[in-house]
């Protein structure tokens, strides 16, 4: 019998992870996490961990399980202490059928496997076009995950000694770029899908997509498109309408925020959309002392009058604002004042 199919092995593994989160008494956890740790250093860690994320047995591994059989497939992959198995193709082959398997699972857990997947694509020869090729057969919230979660394994790379090259890290940019047409493409269609086609709230599924989107810009996913066509895209708008609803807003704002300050010529075409960010969204903020909303809508237009060249931009956008704000008795609340100063500065 393999040793990662061994019932002891198993069962010792899941008696220290429920004493890991569960037990009562420090010493007990610490037992428990020492003996974890020497676990993941060891070569069964591998095929102990993909066993229990395929394992078909009824009842299933409990959920604290797999996650921390994920989470050690993660980071026995990052580690620079830990070559790639042999068999690399066989593990990604794994993790995309936990990933098709936990697709609708508790989120943190298709994080981990997604996180996991994306850090096998960064260090395995040709992982990107690999990892791509088998994307097709996993369903829209697996798949929305890891496209997440990919051009970000770059930046998490950076931040720690993971044993990956910077040479490595631009290939693998360059790599994921090359597919960025058809991932804005998947976003695209994602965007259109009527309310609960795939079985997650609509609401959660556009904060989804925007995360995603967010992502991808970051990695330069509109390099190269001409400003006008960029204006236009319909995934711009597809952010700029996220703005209205309150659980997208946040990221919605960092999205546009960040293509502002990417692409110079961008600004431009916010100047037909500030008197509806004014009425809409920045004075009914304002007068509902909403901080979270006046907050993004201050940071987003400082970048848009920063960026752009003139100042005619808020010019028009402060007629009439001025007087409403001073109604409001801005100066006891600190984000009012700071939306003032900014309007103030740019004309």
């Amino acid at each position: 019998m393999d040793v990662a199919e061994s019932p002891d092995l198993q069962a010792q593994l899941a008696a220290a992870v429920h004493a890991l989160n569960h037990a009562s008494h420090p010493s007990a956890r610490l037992a428990a996490n020492q003996w974890l740790l020497g676990l993941q250093r060891s070569p069964q860690a591998w095929a102990l961990a993909a066993s229990l994320l395929a394992c078909a047995d009824h009842p299933a591994p409990s959920a604290d399980l797999l996650f921390f059989a994920a989470q050690m497939l993660r980071r026995k992959i990052q580690s620079p202490d830990y070559p790639l198995p042999n068999n690399a193709a066989q593990l990604l082959d794994a993790l995309l059928v936990a990933a098709r398997r936990f697709c609708l699972a508790p989120p943190r857990l298709l994080t981990q496997i997604c996180l996991a997947l994306a850090a096998l694509a960064l260090r395995a020869e040709g992982g990107v076009d690999g990892l791509f090729a088998r994307m097709p057969h996993l369903p829209d919230p697996a798949l929305l995950e890891l496209l997440t979660v990919l051009p970000e394994e770059v930046a998490q790379d950076e931040s720690g000694d993971t044993g990956v090259d910077s040479v490595t890290r631009c290939r693998f940019t360059r790599e994921l770029l090359t597919h960025a047409p058809a991932v804005l493409e998947f976003l695209l269609a994602q965007s259109e899908k009527p309310a609960a086609a795939d079985g997650v709230p609509l609401h959660e599924r556009n904060h989804r997509l925007l995360r995603c989107l967010l992502s991808w810009v970051r990695a330069g996913c509109f390099s190269g498109a001409p400003a006008s066509a960029l204006a236009a895209h319909p995934l711009l708008t597809f952010a700029f309408n996220s703005l209205q609803a309150f659980f997208s807003f946040e990221v919605a704002i960092e999205v546009m925020t960040e293509l502002v300050s990417q692409y110079q010529e961008l600004p431009q075409a916010f100047l037909s959309k500030m008197p509806y960010i004014r009425e809409v969204l920045l004075l009914p903020a304002l007068a509902n002392r909403s901080e979270k909303i006046i907050a993004g809508l201050t940071s987003l237009m400082c970048e848009v009058g920063q960026a752009h060249d003139g100042q005619a931009l808020f010019v028009s956008a402060s007629i009439g604002f001025k007087s409403h704000v001073n109604s409001l008795h801005w100066e006891s609340t600190l984000p009012l004042k700071y939306t003032w100063t900014c309007f103030r500065q740019l004309h």
